[in-house]
């Protein structure tokens, strides 16, 4: 089996096993995963926001105008799935930002980011620990994966998931994997 092939089944079986989850413990799965990411931000000094470790790479200011782009149709998209409908439309793009992120202010990004995730906790702590759906959504999953030459590159495709694995990839995973790329980007700057 391929490398990708690899990557795609443990993405599979990782959400599958997410499917058992109470409701309640995927709230406080992603309420931590956004208390880290807010401590993180917090510590980014305002003149590093902007910079850029290097220029293919985005600076702090960029991810958190990332996030705040992709919560919003996400929030969107969630309540749909918690109405028991498949959201309309395509999915999200993986690297959807703003058309001027780095002309956001800093304190206006973190206002709006907070805002998304008290939408998401609210909307999953509505949640009946019952609640079951049939209803789907398009996701475009971003995994890296290890080449045969050794080079480290990102892999794309769409994965149709439920409310759960949605819930769980669109905050939890995606807030940690960002907030460990800020510190990388943190690191890096001079």
């Amino acid at each position: 089996m391929s490398a990708e092939a690899q990557a795609q089944e443990r993405a599979r079986a990782y959400f599958q096993s997410k499917g058992a989850l109470a409701p309640s413990v995927i709230r406080e799965q992603i309420v931590a995963a956004f208390g880290a990411l807010d401590i993180v931000l917090a510590s980014v000094p305002p003149e590093r926001v902007a910079r850029r470790p290097s220029p293919d790479e985005w600076s702090v200011g960029e991810v958190v105008d990332h996030l705040v782009e992709t919560y919003r149709p996400g929030v969107d998209e969630l309540r749909c799935l918690l109405a028991g409908q498949r959201p309309p439309g395509a999915p999200i793009p993986a690297a959807l930002q703003s058309k001027a992120p780095l002309l956001r202010p800093w304190s206006w990004l973190l206002d709006e980011l907070r805002r998304a995730h008290r939408d998401v906790v609210d909307l999953i702590a509505g949640v009946p620990a019952d609640f079951e759906t049939d209803a789907r959504v398009p996701l475009v999953m971003v995994v890296n994966v290890t080449g045969a030459d050794g080079t480290v590159r990102p892999l794309h495709w769409v994965e149709e998931i439920d409310w759960k694995a949605y819930a769980i990839a669109s905050w939890r995973l995606h807030a940690i994997d960002h907030m460990k790329q800020v510190r990388k980007t943190l690191a890096a700057l001079p």
